[in-house]
């Protein structure tokens, strides 16, 4: 793929991690140039409702955490209604094994993996975290020796359970992605809501969430919330009152900042 040299980074474009149904997965990833022991890696995931979005929109995410001194990708996953669930899941886990089984060229520390996610790139993350070896949705994209499981993850406005009520806007996605609705297809909806999968011992969790969401009603946070505190996993929640589904400004850069630094402090906390 392409790659760029900045003065600080390293920065390499549509680098292919897997395959997925017979399509290549493509990931951008950015390091600083110079360090002396493995990075924490910070992981974007794209919202779009499982349908669209690209990872190239968070290309400037991944630069500027590389020159924080974070090694940094974005990944890219196939998109409904081409692919339904669990294509989206499978990638995004394969990514995550490519990323652990590369670990030593790449220069990440494999046990300090975290992700941000936004939208569906959110429950996306959700379900890196809370799922566990044992839980299927793997794929078949390669690295089978690697977990898929992240150290910390940071949704944005993420849906948490899908078998719970979502306005019409946001329920035609979720009927699109999990390929029919609820009552016609119960086990994909409790297949791919992370809330499934909570369990003690899943890494922490940092939810951010708007009260006036139109697309994720703010009640999906609270259900994560009663689910992490039910088994003691820790993490933060914040509503930010009044705010829609995504917001900008300060605010964006103050919590963009945050999530970074909630997986630097979960990830290092230990040393």
């Amino acid at each position: 793929g392409h790659a760029e040299e900045s003065a600080e980074i390293e920065y390499h474009e549509d680098v292919i991690y897997g395959v997925g149904g017979d399509e290549q997965l493509k990931l951008d990833w950015a390091r600083p140039k110079k360090f002396d022991k493995p990075l924490t890696a910070i992981i974007y995931i794209h919202g779009g409702g499982w349908t669209f979005g690209n990872k190239n929109g968070h290309r400037d995410e991944i630069q500027k955490a590389a020159r924080e001194g974070y090694f940094s990708a974005t990944i890219g996953y196939r998109l409904a209604p081409a692919h339904r669930f669990p294509a989206q899941i499978e990638d995004c886990k394969c990514a995550i094994r490519f990323l652990r089984a590369n670990a030593d060229q790449l220069g990440l520390d494999r046990e300090k993996i975290g992700a941000i996610g936004f939208s569906a790139g959110a429950h996306l993350v959700m379900m890196l975290a809370t799922m566990d070896d044992g839980d299927g949705l793997e794929g078949k994209g390669g690295w089978f020796d690697w977990s898929s499981k992240i150290q910390a993850g940071v949704s944005f406005f993420g849906p948490t359970n899908l078998q719970s009520e979502f306005p019409e806007s946001s329920n035609k996605l979720v009927v699109q992605f999990l390929n029919g609705t609820a009552a016609q297809q119960p086990e994909a909806y409790r297949l791919a809501s992370p809330i499934t999968y909570v369990n003690a011992g899943d890494p922490p969790l940092l939810l951010y969430q708007g009260t006036k969401d139109t697309l994720v009603p703010h009640d999906q946070a609270i259900q994560m919330v009663e689910a992490l505190t039910a088994v003691e996993v820790p993490g933060r929640v914040e509503f930010l009152i009044g705010q829609g589904h995504g917001w900008r400004g300060p605010e964006a850069e103050r919590t963009f900042q945050a999530a970074i630094d909630f997986i630097d402090e979960q990830t290092n906390k230990t040393e």
